[in-house]
């Protein structure tokens, strides 16, 4: 089944949705864990004071109720402090959760604004085909921009040829150790250095190695590739220049037609969804802060809080309090053997909630790698513009089994990330000029309403030429109007490069991208 952008990027919120909503949960079952533990070693408290009362003389009796009551009552306090704190940091939490949902379903709507104009701009561009078919300015700014395209890319491939051979067959005079030394040195140019006993021993290497007779060669084998990037990066200007004059005409005939209010509310969408991009990069950095805080204060990172209970344990595991216990094990009375077990059986209780808060808080941890891992994601997404409406992925396992092998550490980020360029495409084709190497994809933002013309136009059809800066490869044959819209360079090469380096910004914490092995609930 095929997805579309629009489809595809709200799977990604919803994902992103599921694993937030986790975090919170055990962020809050941590707190109550926290709760529950302090709770529990004041009703160890009690039993040993009970226990001092039956066994104790007065004095040692009031000396180790006295102590543990004050330690007690240390931790009461604080922690209704400490509830009272964290109460205001999940309030926090939440009021960031709505704004980053507030800002990504109006990102939604914009999304279908731009599907709708897309379909009006679509029906007029037909129209304005016709407008076209004889003009001969237009025919001419074609072939034009044709040629040039031609040009930039038989340009741009032999530059990378002479880039493959500097590289291959540069490594011989590299492996050299004594060419490689004078060369460093800068042997034979102005910017040689050296006192006379040294270039005296210069010069005994350089005709060992044969420098003189090597050099010049490897000096054109450097200096070549340099000249025809110049080159190359002329012919694409040149080339650029030409499609926007091509796309001049073209805005024209469709405002012609009657589509210069589409375009404009189209340009406007798509300005206000790449500012709603950088907001939501500022909107999910500050929820990952609060999330941070109510995750740190869940699991006791309060020095004050930490304190008073770290003082009450100490209390209740005192050398006093530790012969008493083992005194009242050695005797048979009922009394005594009640009391005995009910503290046994809190100290239980209380090792189980540490053991499951450990789970926890390294589940919480990976969950919060793995969100931020997501968000990378879904930025290099955005910024592909792979969320457009033209934007179509071949494969939905993507949404499916591959999404949940990411988020159980099955494979990483950049694989996931992978997977998604691999399988995007654009919908009617690519309009050719707007097709370029995948490095030069530029992030997302407004185009000013411009169109990409159809298959049967310039820009469209099966006859492609290679991606190094003409006309695309694999494009679909259809009528004047199909796929609508300039769609972003790059085509599915994605916003970064093929190793998955991800460009997202962050103003807050940096997760680590190691992969780890967990389930995660919430539906995935």
């Amino acid at each position: 089944m095929t997805l579309s952008g629009p489809e595809a990027m709200r799977s990604l919120d919803d994902a992103l949705r599921d694993i937030r909503r986790e975090e919170d949960d055990i962020a809050k079952r941590l707190a109550r864990s926290a709760d529950i533990l302090a709770r529990i070693r004041q009703t160890e408290a009690d039993f040993l004071r009970q226990l001092a009362t039956i066994r104790l003389d007065p004095a040692t009796q009031g000396e180790i109720a006295g102590d543990i009551s004050r330690a007690e009552a240390r931790a009461r306090d604080m922690l209704k402090a400490h509830a009272d704190t964290l109460g205001k940091a999940e309030a926090d939490l939440r009021a960031a959760d709505a704004a980053v949902a507030a800002l990504a379903g109006e990102r939604r709507k914009r999304l279908a604004e731009m599907e709708q104009l897309q379909g009006q701009l679509e029906t007029l561009s037909r129209k304005a085909q016709a407008d076209l078919a004889g003009n001969a300015a237009y025919a001419a700014a074609r072939a034009d921009a044709e040629d040039k395209a031609d040009v930039a890319a038989e340009a741009l491939r032999k530059t990378e040829q002479a880039e493959t051979d500097r590289a291959e067959k540069g490594q011989p005079y590299l492996e050299d150790p004594l060419f490689a030394y004078l060369w460093a040195r800068g042997y034979g140019t102005s910017a040689y250095k050296a006192g006379n006993l040294t270039r005296l021993l210069d010069d005994w290497v350089a005709r060992l190695c044969d420098f003189h007779r090597m050099r010049p060669n490897f000096v054109m084998l450097n200096e070549i590739p340099l000249r025809l990037r110049e080159h190359a990066e002329r012919q694409a200007s040149a080339a650029e220049g030409a499609r926007k004059a091509l796309e001049a005409l073209e805005d024209a005939a469709v405002d012609a037609a009657g589509g210069g209010p589409a375009r404009a509310a189209l340009a406007a969408a798509e300005s206000r969804i790449a500012a709603i991009d950088i907001e939501m990069v500022t909107l999910e950095d500050r929820r990952d802060e609060a999330a941070n805080g109510q995750r740190e204060l869940a699991q006791g990172a309060d020095p004050a809080y930490a304190q008073a209970v770290a003082a009450l344990a100490e209390s209740l595991g005192r050398e006093e309090v530790r012969t008493l216990l083992a005194q009242a094990r050695l005797t048979r009375t009922t009394e005594d053997d009640t009391i005995v077990k009910q503290i046994d059986d809190a100290r239980a209780r209380a090792a189980e909630e540490e053991a499951e808060s450990r789970d926890d808080r390294e589940r919480l941890r990976v969950l919060a790698a793995r969100r931020r891992e997501l968000e990378d994601i879904q930025y290099e997404f955005k910024k592909a513009r792979f969320d457009d409406p033209r934007s179509r992925f071949g494969e939905d396992r993507l949404v499916g089994d591959l999404l949940t092998d990411f988020l159980r550490g099955g494979i990483t980020a950049a694989s996931y990330w992978e997977q998604w360029r691999k399988s995007q495409n654009w919908q009617g084709g690519l309009d050719n000029f707007r097709d370029a190497p995948p490095a030069s994809l530029p992030p997302r933002q407004g185009t000013g309403g411009g169109f990409a013309w159809p298959d049967s136009s310039f820009g469209g059809g099966a006859a492609g030429r290679s991606s190094g800066g003409g006309l695309r490869s694999g494009g679909t044959t259809g009528g004047f109007g199909s796929g609508w819209g300039r769609l972003p360079r790059a085509g599915g090469s994605g916003g970064s490069s093929s190793g998955g380096g991800f460009s997202r910004p962050r103003t807050g914490s940096s997760g680590s991208r190691k992969s780890g092995g967990f389930k995660t609930g919430g539906g995935f």
